[in-house]
């Protein structure tokens, strides 16, 4: 080894002891012919002292360098309690540059100024930055983590192809031309689904495995078109085990990265329930405000806006304070999510102010404190229309509330279920489509009936939620050739089209399917919230920006016309086309 310790690891024990370190220079400061670096490598950093300016004379930040030297205690009162190694510092005897290093694009220490697309482009000088560096090395220790909880269990890791076949999963498939057969083409997969379920067929009964899945989806500031998942698929299983085994791995994960105890069992909030008290099927326990449903409230109102489908609210605590500005940018922030305004009402100590107030009968605006639980100085926000725009709105409204008004405990963590998810929900051209995919089966009360009433029939479907965040989600699956049969059927999917996209599952599943279900973890999400970063793609060695360019590399760049032929992007298929 070059070194004989870590910068980081030194400590006032180590005072006296000849040691070499290797690094980069961090920082320098020069003191009248006493010059100071902070040698910087993976385990942290150490004060380097140069008795002599001249051996310190050609470095510079992110040089990369060797240095010999005594560790001693630092003088009384040059202590530095903010770093592990500020009690010691290393006297230089010998300095050697293994590498120059060019003038830096941006400094290293510190973020004010630096753009993402310059950090992205910049990736690796971006990660020895200690916050990204961190967050990279609380990933590691995370998937360690899983894979110790899966491996007590006796869980089989598979890897499933990243070259198949595209099946509709609810997204753009990214597209491989095949050379060798021209005019055909893979697929990268949206996720292992039909393969996990492949494999509860061939008897391995527990499988998992960190695999990368691939979307072609509009892309959007907190979304990358490849992330990884944490795959998981059991047999033999019912509901209650797969969440108890995602809350078992969650608890290691939180408690030994971060010392967060989770207490289990987690709570459960079916869909319904969470949609009518929090606006959200995944909903931020961490603080209050839950919707009101005053649709019963508001029954016989004259009030046109509020004679509607449903009619919710929100309060605001303190809202009433706010100014006629602040009260107009609400409107715009509804705008914004497509709603045409936010009507409120403001609690006032004299009554109720605000241009709804006005068009409310006395008895509506009497009784209206008490049935929002309202006090003087609050503002009540309402949504009326159809029951799941209200909410969503309301939902949101709820959550910018919290933020506003500072209501949000950013210490906490707030974990649960939500389950008994529809299991379909209409197209808007007249027909239905999946919630989760289409192998979800039905809620056991609803196995025998669903295709008779798809709009009411529930999931045997489950999701995770922490701080607001669906970080995982699952189903039981349907192993039973009539039940897909059926659903297939609401879903307006042939036989011809069932078995020319999902052909190969069907034909397996002729062979004795076990029951089986399983669940899959959002990991780069996951890894977001633990190294408390505000994007996954904190979390994310090299990631793409919002509209997937990935400026380190240039991709996606274009291929020659001869790249073009070779690969027979435009040769048509000598098979059947495909529907």
């Amino acid at each position: 080894m070059i070194r004989t310790h870590e910068a980081g690891t030194l400590r006032r024990e180590h005072a006296g002891r000849q040691v070499t370190l290797a690094g980069w220079v961090a920082r320098r400061r020069d003191h009248g012919g006493v010059v100071f670096i902070d040698l910087r490598d993976a385990s942290g950093s150490a004060q380097v002292v140069f008795r002599e300016e001249d051996d310190a004379h050609g470095l510079r930040s992110e040089y990369c360098v060797k240095v010999v030297g005594e560790v001693r205690v630092r003088p009384e009162g040059n202590e530095n309690p903010d770093l592990p190694t500020g009690e010691i510092e290393v006297v230089a005897s010998q300095v050697e540059v293994l590498s120059e290093a060019a003038p830096l694009p941006f400094p290293i220490e510190g973020n004010a100024g630096v753009s993402e697309e310059a950090r992205l482009r910049y990736r690796y000088l971006d990660i020895r930055r200690q916050q990204v560096g961190d967050a990279l090395r609380t990933r590691s220790k995370a998937t360690y983590l899983v894979h110790e909880v899966m491996r007590e269990r006796d869980f089989v890791y598979v890897e499933t192809p990243n070259l198949t076949r595209s099946t509709p999963e609810g997204a753009r498939d990214f597209l491989v031309p095949v050379r060798l057969q021209p005019g055909s083409w893979y697929a990268l997969p949206q996720s292992p689904q039909l393969f996990k379920q492949l494999l509860m067929v061939a008897g391995l009964e527990r499988y998992y495995q960190l695999t990368k899945c691939f979307r072609d989806e509009d892309l959007r500031a907190d979304r990358q078109p490849e992330f990884t998942q944490i795959d998981i698929e059991m047999s033999f299983v019912d509901q209650d085990d797969v969440m108890e085994l995602g809350e078992a791995i969650m608890a290691r994960v939180w408690q030994d990265t971060v010392g967060y105890t989770m207490p289990r069992p987690l709570p459960r909030l079916t869909y319904a329930e969470a949609m009518a008290r929090y606006g959200s099927d995944k909903p931020d326990l961490r603080f209050g405000c839950e919707l009101t449903d005053l649709t019963e409230y508001f029954a016989k109102t004259t009030f046109r806006v509020f004679q509607a489908e449903h009619v919710g609210a929100v309060v605001m605590p303190g809202g009433a304070a706010q100014t006629r500005k602040e009260l107009d940018g609400w409107q715009d922030w509804a705008k914004s999510r497509g709603a045409r305004g936010l009507a409120y009402v403001l609690v006032q100590p004299d009554g109720f102010g605000g241009p709804v107030a006005k068009n409310l009968s006395e008895e509506e605006i009497s009784g209206l404190a008490a049935a929002t639980g309202a006090q003087v100085g609050d503002a009540i926000f309402f949504a009326a229309g159809p029951a799941r725009a209200a909410r969503d709105l309301l939902g949101a409204a709820r959550l910018e509330i919290g933020r506003r008004c500072g209501l949000i405990d950013e210490s906490q963590w707030s974990f649960l279920w939500v389950v008994d998810a529809p299991m379909f929900e209409e197209d808007g051209e007249g027909g239905w489509t999946a919630v989760h995919h289409p192998f979800t089966g039905p809620k056991p009360e609803w196995a025998d009936d669903f295709q008779d009433h798809p709009g009411e029939a529930l999931a045997y479907a489950y999701d995770m939620v922490c701080n607001g965040m669906e970080i995982g989600g699952g189903s039981i699956r349907i192993h039973r050739a009539e039940m897909q049969e059926r659903v297939f059927g609401v879903l307006g999917i042939s036989k011809e089209e069932a078995e020319n996209k999902f052909g190969f599952l069907l034909e397996a599943f002729k062979y004795g399917p076990p029951p089986h279900g399983g669940i899959a973890y959002g990991w780069d999400r996951i890894c977001m919230l633990l190294a408390g970063g505000d994007s996954i793609r904190d979390v994310i060695a090299f990631p793409k920006t919002a509209s997937g360019f990935d400026p380190l590399t240039g991709a996606p760049t274009p291929i020659t016309g001869e790249q073009r032929k070779e690969a027979g992007v435009d040769a048509k298929p000598r098979a059947q086309e495909l529907v």
